[in-house]
């Protein structure tokens, strides 16, 4: 594929808008890109402003108008590169079949392509029932200004196209764990070190003590993980430390299960009755399974691919989260993974293959005529 590939020209012009979750200006910018796209077409934009300083949304409505559920797609604009990143440590190039640059698999591609194929079937009045494409600004930190919006979407449709990254090959997903978000603070009491170190409580020793329980509580039979990432704590080399805290991550793959490990997680006790423990947070994102339906739609989507010329197929569960699950766990029909090829997502390494923009436009247009 030439360096002069069109579509790879017009995909670097969204790669090289930077637009972290948390700078506003460049999400708002990449929704300005949406919109300015959609102009002159048979496409209703609505724009939602952002809040908790985060970007705006944009929906974008097509298709018939009868009264049937909608076909939705849904795309976060948002990535977890800095802005300067392009800059210097990933910069937009064509090496080959690969397209490098922040977020150009995690998942401006997806959203890119998947653009193209919703303005094709919308100018083709090809649609058999309405459609919605969602562009979120926040999914890269849980959605927590959007996932109304996506729940309320998902209300509305037949079926729902996520346009997260494929996986190895281009295997697309039907099955994502729940994901749990935790912040845990510890209180002790302070003291000298040195002096009056017997009546100090450290809270950064019953961290440890809490944070040894909480990794034990990984189950690789059951498809349960827990993690600790982050973690602070101390006031001064020679105090007892009186303040710490840490994050916790928490994976699982049936509803029960989550439930019960927010429960466990929760309910954490102090070893050390002097030290004062709270815990916030709970799952954040509920358990994506492979239901009757999803199996259903995968297979339309894999009578849709072979139309288009590939053999689409599913991978495993996998461990990360996305919009999908909140839709799937409505029981709405959902297939996530639905993006550009490639690999490296959230490292310096991020690149897109090329030549997997039009098979996937062909296949998201085909589900949306289709379903």
């Amino acid at each position: 594929m030439s360096n002069t590939d069109p579509a790879a020209s017009a995909l670097s012009v969204w790669i090289a808008l930077e637009s972290p979750t948390h700078h506003a200006p460049g999400v708002n910018g990449m929704m300005d890109l949406v919109a300015k796209e959609v102009e002159g077409l048979p496409i209703a934009v609505e724009r939602l402003p952002g809040r908790d300083g985060l970007g705006d949304s944009v929906i974008l409505r097509a298709g018939l108008d009868n009264g049937e559920k909608a076909v939705s797609v849904m795309s976060h604009l948002d990535t977890v590169h800095p802005v300067g990143t392009s800059a210097k440590d990933l910069p937009v190039r064509i090496e080959g079949d690969r397209l490098y640059g922040p977020g150009v698999y995690d998942m401006k591609g997806g959203a890119w392509l998947a653009l193209q194929a919703f303005k094709d079937v919308a100018k083709a009045g090809s649609a058999k029932r309405p459609m919605i494409f969602l562009f979120t600004p926040d999914e890269e930190i849980g959605s927590p200004t959007t996932r109304s919006v996506i729940e309320d979407i998902g209300r509305q449709s037949a079926a729902v196209l996520v346009t997260e990254p494929a996986r190895e090959g281009g295997r697309i997903v039907t099955a994502r764990k729940g994901v749990g978000r935790f912040d845990v603070r510890l209180e002790g009491r302070p003291a000298h070190s040195g002096s009056r170190h017997a009546d100090g409580r450290s809270a950064i020793r019953e961290a440890a003590h809490q944070i040894l329980a909480i990794e034990g509580m990984t189950d690789y039979a059951r498809g349960i993980t827990t993690s600790v990432a982050l973690i602070g704590g101390g006031t001064a080399a020679n105090v007892i430390p009186q303040h710490a805290w840490f994050s916790v991550d928490a994976r699982v793959t049936t509803l029960a299960d989550g439930q019960m490990m927010e429960s466990r997680i929760l309910g954490l006790t102090p070893r050390d009755p002097d030290v004062k423990i709270t815990v916030t947070g709970g799952m954040n994102r509920p358990p994506y399974e492979k239901s009757s339906t999803v199996a259903q739609l995968f297979e339309t989507a894999r009578g849709v691919a072979a139309k288009v010329g590939f053999d689409l197929q599913d991978c495993p569960m996998t461990g990360g989260g996305s919009d999908g699950n909140f839709t799937a766990a409505l029981g709405v029909p959902t297939l996530d993974g639905l993006g550009i090829d490639g690999n490296g997502a959230h490292t310096l390494e991020e690149y897109a293959l090329i030549s997997s923009i039009a098979p996937r436009r062909a296949l998201i247009k085909g589900l949306l005529e289709t379903v």
